[in-house]
């Protein structure tokens, strides 16, 4: 019997020292003013992937403030830190990414970037037209929330910070693979990952996300078709590149229509760019065609690698032209783990009350290089201002795109309440 009642003592003990939704929400309602000064600093000072010094060293000192120790360095501009718990437990990782977009902004507000810098060659504005800024706030938002909490947490919390999410300059590498590739999972490796993406096709403050297939691949191909060059007046002298390379195009077009079996998963074969010829009546020697993969299946997404190779080659030859094809390999789909998702819906209902369904987006992020190693689950936040129209909204990318600064603190009870959650359900 006495053993009995010790035995409860310690069980109502330990029910007493775990986190409680009340207690998340209430920190995160506290730590809004800050996570919103926050948002709007690194709204003004963005910068371009593989760029992001200013807002590597910002993160690094915010980290510090809250009592965390950031490895920095990471991936060049990447950021790392852990929030080790007071219990026993499992690892989760939190993800956040860092880097703007060359876009100069157009919104016009008090904290508008006026960042301007070199992009390809050009000068360029540079603009959080993607809303990382409300992703970095809502995780250091997060962190501050679960540092206050470390001693009832059971286990500890990875918070990643990762540059260059749409794609380091050419000739350079980035990204969450060279995070992972420079060993931040090397001596410890979570059980999950989560990742959050604010958007405006969800309703304000509330959740989107679908087990499985969630976002696509991006592949990039190129074609340099060659042929003859000759006048003109008289294309019979030579093989004209141009009309070989409008042939391609349409053929590329079947490959999604009739080619591959359209009821396992979605696809989609786009040429972005067209160059070729100098003048109205020369028939150039080349023309190149450069384009985008999405697809959302492994299999499938090598199928088309390969159809589009034989496609453009097998046209080219009809017409006695040659085709160089290069392929360069993008983001894999992000694929969001199903009993991941299924445990922690109670969460994320908790958290922003209305979950909805989504259907798989064909835009793609490399947080699926983290969700190919361990359970991930990515979803969407909603961006706008509250019964707001989204036919009437800037989209992502856009230089009129703003983040609905009440939500943040949606996100940070979002970030907070699954790692919580996660943890103490191990």
């Amino acid at each position: 019997m006495r053993f009995a009642l010790i035995l409860l003592v310690l069980v109502a003990g330990a029910a007493q020292a775990q986190v409680t939704p009340d207690q998340i929400d209430r920190l995160a309602a506290e730590a809004q003013t800050q996570v919103v000064q926050w948002r709007r600093w690194f709204h003004q000072n963005p910068e371009l992937s593989n760029r992001e010094f200013n807002t590597s060293a910002r993160i690094a000192e915010i980290l510090a403030e809250i009592g965390l120790e950031p490895r920095t360095g990471i991936a060049g501009t990447g950021i790392v830190a852990i929030i080790e718990g007071g219990k026993p437990g499992p690892m989760v990782a939190l993800r956040s990414d860092m880097d703007g977009l060359p876009v100069t902004e157009q919104t016009g507000l008090p904290f508008a970037s006026t960042a301007r810098t070199e992009y390809n060659g050009q000068k360029v504005g540079v603009m959080h037209a993607c809303g990382h800024d409300a992703h970095m706030s809502m995780l250091l938002g997060a962190a501050s929330v679960l540092n206050a909490v470390r001693e009832e947490l059971a286990g500890s919390v990875m918070l990643i910070f990762q540059p260059a999410e749409e794609g380091p300059p050419a000739g350079e590498k980035g990204g969450a693979s060279l995070m992972l590739e420079e060993g931040i999972w090397d001596e410890r490796k979570p059980e999950a990952v989560f990742g959050i993406h604010v958007g405006i096709g969800v309703p304000g403050g509330e959740i989107a996300v679908r087990p499985g297939p969630l976002m696509a691949s991006s592949d990039r191909f190129q074609l340099t078709v060659r042929g003859m060059q000759t006048h003109g007046a008289r294309p019979w002298d030579g093989v004209d590149p141009i009309v070989v390379a409008a042939q391609i195009v349409l053929g590329l077009q079947t490959i999604g229509s009739r080619q591959v079996d359209v009821t396992l998963a979605p696809s989609i074969v786009s040429v972005g760019r067209i160059a070729g010829g100098v003048r109205n009546n020369v028939i150039p020697d080349e023309v190149e065609l450069e384009g985008t993969i999405r697809s959302f299946d492994a299999a499938v997404r090598r199928d088309i690698q390969e159809r589009i190779e034989r496609t453009a080659r097998g046209i080219a030859q009809s017409a006695g032209a040659s085709v160089d094809y290069e392929l360069e390999l993008g983001n894999p789909p992000v694929v969001n783990d199903p009993a991941l998702v299924a445990r922690m819906m109670p969460s994320l209902q908790r958290a922003a009350g209305t979950v909805h369904d989504i259907n798989p987006q064909t835009v793609a992020e490399d947080f699926s290089e983290y969700a190919i190693r361990v359970p991930g689950l990515f979803l969407f936040l909603g961006n706008i201002p509250p019964d707001a129209d989204p036919a009437n909204m800037p989209t992502n990318h856009s230089p009129l795109f703003d983040t609905h600064e009440p939500n943040l603190e949606v996100g940070v009870r979002v970030f907070s309440h699954l790692a919580v959650d996660y943890l103490q359900g191990h």
